[in-house]
């Protein structure tokens, strides 16, 4: 089972100190979101040939010293394709699908053909490769695909679940377009809840839900099924089973009920791979309402690795994140607080037999 850390922002803007860190904790695969558009898209304008990584539409500089520093490293990458252009919708929102998926195709066949290890950018040398990639992130979520839901005559669609399932035929057929046999294309990147309510204030797709609209809407094609089981609770331990508040079954899939999502994945798929592409426990300090103690958060960085690697169906997993983000309002599961000190998880992680 691959181990390894989802930290966008160290990777991408501090690499220089966020990869020798990785190193010292045995991280093997660090994840990165690979925009296509939206803030630090790739695609700054509509591309004339948009398979060809050299496009003039495209900067890849970011993106281009992630994976030279990971390599250095020895580390592996993961990249995550998202975000839609504005010219690709209409100016809707990088969280809106693109109208057009051959364009979404075509950028994948740019990114894997860029990142495939035999290509080399004007006056530099070869470009290291990249094995793994995903298809989006969070798509049964609003904040990373919208609308959710679509109404058609007296009846709710899964609108979202619709577009996602041409945007991971898209990355796929893309990705997979370099004919190297050994690249990986996960799918689904399911955020842990979602309320299955068409006329809430909030409307978002529970995971099972998900997976079963997906395949209605015709998905066939992916090597892994990647999901983020995410605690509930500060009171829910790795192990602990979701539950439904209103009776009946539990919509949200847990670290503690992976198996339910993993069943379902075989009743649909088949024997496909799992991937857990984003876990981690928020602490107290600083997050007083949603965070556990430093050594519980160590604690149970070592119990759920533990579980991933004891399933057999899970090939890799990784933590959300390396330090702590500044703002309260946003995540503060790091190995390490905003100015650098270790917390107990640090050195589980670096502990961890990997």
């Amino acid at each position: 089972m691959l181990v390894g850390i989802y930290d966008d922002g160290q990777t991408l803007y501090n690499a220089d100190t966020a990869f020798p860190e990785f190193q010292q904790i045995h991280a093997q695969i660090i994840r990165v979101q690979l925009r296509w558009g939206g803030p630090g898209g790739v695609a700054i304008r509509r591309p004339t040939t948009p398979g060809d990584p050299s496009d003039p539409a495209y900067n890849w500089v970011i993106y281009d010293r992630a994976v030279r520093r990971a390599a250095t490293a020895g580390v592996k990458l993961i990249f995550s394709i998202w975000g839609t252009p504005r010219w690709e919708n209409g100016g809707a929102g990088y969280n809106v699908a693109p109208r057009s998926a051959v364009d979404l195709q075509q950028f994948a066949v740019a990114a894997a053909n860029r990142y495939s290890g035999s290509y080399a950018p004007p006056n530099a040398p070869v470009l290291p490769a990249v094995k793994y990639w995903l298809a989006w992130n969070e798509p049964n979520n609003p904040v990373f695909l919208k609308p959710q839901f679509k109404r058609v005559g007296k009846t709710w669609t899964y609108k979202a679940a619709q577009d996602y399932a041409k945007i991971c035929e898209a990355v796929y057929s893309g990705v997979h377009a370099t004919m190297l046999r050994d690249e990986k294309v996960g799918c689904g990147v399911t955020a842990p809840r979602g309320n299955n309510a068409p006329t809430s204030a909030r409307p978002s797709t529970s995971p099972l839900a998900f997976l079963r609209a997906v395949k209605n809407a015709g998905l066939k094609h992916f090597d892994a099924w990647a999901h983020h089981p995410y605690y509930g609770s500060k009171l829910e331990t790795p192990t602990t089973p979701p539950r439904n508040i209103n009776g009946g079954a539990p919509t949200s899939v847990t670290l503690g009920n992976i198996n339910t999502l993993i069943a379902e994945v075989t009743r649909l798929y088949g024997n496909k791979r799992i991937w857990i592409t984003e876990y981690g426990y928020q602490t107290n300090p600083p997050d007083e309402f949603f965070g556990v103690s430093w050594a519980k958060q160590a604690a149970y960085l070592t119990q759920s690795f533990g579980i991933a690697r004891r399933n057999p169906r899970i090939d890799m997993m990784l933590w959300y994140l390396l330090q702590d983000e500044p703002s309260l309002g946003g995540w503060q599961s790091g190995l390490q607080t905003t100015d650098g000190r270790k917390k107990p998880s640090f050195a589980a992680f670096e502990g961890l037999r990997h």
